[in-house]
């Protein structure tokens, strides 16, 4: 039997849809202490970094560690800001007012980390 050649542009098609990764659903828990220009800045920060890189694949829960002390125990919040990656596994955190957006995007798994990251 002759493939034909709209068959075989089909086969190759699907076999890429196949090969690429799924899109991932990223849940992030960020733990802030008031409205302090730190905590602003982390929230501002994370939110601009996900609309540009994971629009429509995450969402992000704030917490007020000042209103929601007994939230930071389970969590073993030390500092805020805090940034915890929930989804998808494995869980991640990044401390800090998220500024640096490389930092942000290898703790979060949205751009992979290399040897050199590592000091090799």
């Amino acid at each position: 039997m002759k493939v034909r050649e709209s068959d075989s542009a089909t086969k190759a098609f699907e076999d890429a849809l196949a090969a690429s990764p799924k899109a991932e659903y990223y849940r992030l828990v960020l733990f802030v202490s008031g409205s302090t220009p730190r905590s602003l800045r982390a929230i501002q920060n994370i939110k601009t970094l996900c609309e540009e890189k994971l629009k429509g694949r995450y969402n992000i829960e704030v917490i007020d560690a000042y209103k929601h002390a007994d939230d930071l125990k389970p969590e073993q919040i030390l500092v805020t800001p805090t940034l915890i990656k929930k989804l998808p596994l494995p869980i991640r955190r990044i401390v800090g007012d998220l500024s640096d957006r490389d930092r942000v995007l290898k703790g979060l798994d949205i751009i992979p980390i290399t040897l050199n990251d590592h000091g090799a």
